[in-house]
């Protein structure tokens, strides 16, 4: 839907090519990109209402059905009036990662191979290496790699 000054409005990007976008001007973009803000949160607000009615009409059923089944997490389906209901309750596993190295540490000492039994992962957190001397940084610079992701582009007025 065009505005009165017949500006485009989200209703519009649609149907306008990515390069008329692109040409549309700055303040256009920001006032675009703002709707499109606010427009996102709105919706993410009607979801989050919608899950939690969802989760309030069926939670109780569906734990009951989980305990049925003697499971305490996962999926369990039920019914109502013809609606498959499918609730899943995620597990979440977390570990101890000193008491996990001081484990890697007996089981090497006793003369196993602590990698039968744990995934080790090492990193370095990047404001760690950033801070390091220049020689300890090259010493790690070859186990290093970078990448980028999605770029991401915030306009706002010159006032801000």
């Amino acid at each position: 839907m065009s505005h009165p000054d017949n500006t485009p409005g989200l209703d519009d990007l649609d149907r306008l090519a990515i390069c008329d976008i692109a040409a549309l001007p700055p303040d256009m973009l920001l006032t675009l990109q703002e709707a499109a803000l606010t427009e996102t949160a709105r919706i993410k607000r009607l979801r989050d209402r919608l899950e939690a009615g969802i989760a309030q009409r069926y939670g109780a059923a569906s734990e009951a059905e989980r305990a049925a089944q003697g499971k305490t997490s996962g999926t369990v389906r039920i019914e109502d009036a013809g609606v498959v209901v499918i609730a899943d309750l995620p597990k979440k596993v977390t570990w101890d990662q000193e008491r996990l190295a001081a484990m890697a540490a007996r089981i090497a000492a006793s003369g196993d191979d602590p990698n039968q039994y744990l995934e080790i992962a090492w990193r370095v957190p990047e404001r760690r290496f950033t801070a390091w001397p220049e020689a300890m940084r090259e010493g790690f610079a070859s186990a290093r790699s970078e990448t980028t992701g999605k770029p991401v582009f915030r306009l706002e007025t010159r006032d801000r």
